[in-house]
């Protein structure tokens, strides 16, 4: 099954969406900001995406420069990484896709998209 992790209101999530359905791919979505992603579900995501873990930041995000994360985040742990994201789905890059034991994190979903 694949599953879309992203947020409504979001219009990169809304073209990855439309994307989708295009391509007739049915998907479950998941919004990130009702349903909040584990530590055990973020670490398999950065694993099955092969990405760093800044990569897992919304730096684009409100509550990213409300707690002044560009300055802070290279001091943390992971595990404090992995926590902080677990509590706050706008902290997390999005939109997730995952899909055959794979996931894809922000620009890479329409990447791989593109290629079906």
């Amino acid at each position: 099954m694949t599953k879309l992790i992203g947020y409504k209101k979001c219009s990169t999530c809304k073209n990855i969406e439309k994307m989708l359905d295009e391509k007739n791919i049915s998907y479950e979505y998941r919004e990130i900001d009702k349903d909040l992603l584990s530590v055990d579900e973020l670490k398999e995501i950065r694993e099955k995406a092969d990405v760093d873990i800044f990569k897992l930041f919304n730096t684009s995000g409100m509550r990213y420069r409300e707690l002044g994360l560009k300055d802070k985040k290279n001091e943390m742990t992971e595990e404090e990484i992995y926590e902080l994201l677990s509590t706050d789905g706008m902290l997390v890059k999005r939109p997730i896709l995952l899909k055959d034991n794979k996931a894809y994190v922000g620009p890479q979903v329409k990447k791989y998209l593109e290629t079906l």
